[in-house]
């Protein structure tokens, strides 16, 4: 049997894929889905929060439900600081994901908050706007096209 003799058929690609609740993980921002609700919840009020063990002190980013380090689950949330610094970033040219590909070029990176470093997107600059160890601040969003709720999460801009 040769290529040729295999049966073909034409798709077609829809021009918009919505998202399945599966894959929709800013759904689970609220109390019935997941135990760490609080962080969204905490965000939508400015404040910037993750968890920590009160058994061996580690401060997690993202929140926890359980410390990886010591397993338990006494944890309970914390601040962090709305101000830290670049320590690496890269810009996103081409294939995005879902639901951010309309938005590149746009720059991601590690922002330094002293207790956590975790990753984010940095607004409002270009690649070659930013350097290693420039100031950057919270910045909360809303997130378009909600399906159930008002959903929020953060990213960080130059100050």
């Amino acid at each position: 049997m040769t290529d040729d003799d295999l049966p073909r058929k034409t798709v077609s690609i829809p021009d918009e894929i919505e998202l399945l609740r599966l894959l929709d993980f800013y759904e689970l921002q609220d109390p019935e889905h997941t135990r760490i609700h609080e962080f969204y919840d905490n965000l939508r009020a400015g404040e910037f929060t993750t968890t920590r063990c009160e058994e061996c002190e580690t401060v997690h980013f993202p929140p926890r439900i359980v410390c990886p380090e010591c397993l338990s689950d006494d944890l309970e949330y914390v601040s962090l600081p709305h101000e830290g610094e670049i320590h690496s970033f890269t810009e996103v040219r081409g294939t995005a994901a879902i639901g951010m590909n309309e938005d590149t070029p746009f720059v991601a990176g590690t922002v330094d908050l002293g207790d956590v470093r975790l990753s984010a997107r940095i607004d409002d600059a270009g690649y070659d706007d930013l350097s290693i160890g420039d100031p950057v601040r919270l910045k909360t969003v809303e997130i378009d096209n909600s399906i159930d709720q008002d959903r929020v999460f953060y990213r960080f801009e130059t100050v």
